[in-house]
């Protein structure tokens, strides 16, 4: 089933009829290339997307041209939910990979929300989900510095690929460049280089390849000042990423 990734291992999940309502309003499914933009800011939108496969970024443009990362989307997100009571998005949506996305016409989201109430206040979770990241993410430009940055990140990425069977809690792939991790973390490339490998010679975890290895997963969320509350996981998956939050206030940027 194509949304068998959808609001799994959260709090909130979907039960086996709500994901066959689901599951018949997609319209169809398309594959696109890596750094492919999917939605532009401003661009009027009819349908959602459901990401299957792949990695997306939803990211906001500065009069330069500069990119700054305000999302990264993995298997079972909505990508642009909140398109459908907005009609346009404030912000670019772009393939970081190969992507496989199912879309779904505003007009079934319509029908879902008439008839199926509790299945639109679940998909509205969703929406609530996102603001939550966001939210968290704001944080961790504004409060962290540099190496915690790049530690909260892997943490989550790694607790939120866990949750849709893309992680074993300890590797990951990461198809990214250290130029997106430092369009992510508001970073120049050269200082994610030198942050990871801060990272890899504390035992925290390594880069390479693509491929990311947490050794210390307590001690690099400790360095990250990470907790796993607001991605609002249910309770065995809330167990298994658990954590006392740290209160070593090094990690914390208190330049003004």
């Amino acid at each position: 089933m194509r949304v068998q990734r959808v609001l799994q291992s959260r709090r909130t999940a979907l039960t086996d009829a709500e994901r066959a309502i689901l599951e018949q309003a997609i319209q169809t499914v398309v594959t696109l290339g890596p750094r492919e933009t999917f939605v532009n800011q401003g661009q009027t939108v009819n349908v959602s997307a459901l990401l299957l496969e792949g990695l997306m970024s939803r990211h906001v443009d500065d009069f330069e041209g500069y990119r700054q990362m305000v999302a990264l989307q993995v298997p079972g997100d909505f990508v642009d939910l909140h398109g459908y009571p907005l009609k346009t998005l404030d912000h670019d949506v772009a393939t970081l990979t190969v992507v496989r996305l199912a879309l779904v016409p505003h007009a079934e989201l319509w029908k879902i929300q008439e008839d199926h109430p509790a299945l639109a206040r679940k998909l509205w979770f969703l929406t609530l989900l996102d603001a939550a990241m966001h939210r968290k993410w704001v944080y961790r430009l504004g409060r962290l510095k540099a190496i915690a940055r790049i530690a909260h990140f892997l943490c989550e990425t790694s607790v939120r690929l866990a949750a849709v069977g893309l992680s074993d809690g300890k590797q990951f792939h990461l198809p990214l460049t250290q130029f997106d991790l430092g369009e992510i973390c508001g970073m120049t490339s050269v200082h994610v280089n030198r942050v990871v490998r801060e990272l890899r010679e504390a035992g925290l975890c390594s880069l390479r390849n693509q491929q990311v290895d947490i050794h210390d997963w307590h001690g690099l969320a400790a360095a990250g000042a990470f907790e796993p509350g607001y991605l609002y996981l249910d309770e065995a998956m809330t167990k298994r990423f658990s954590i006392s939050r740290p209160k070593d206030e090094d990690m914390l940027d208190t330049a003004t």
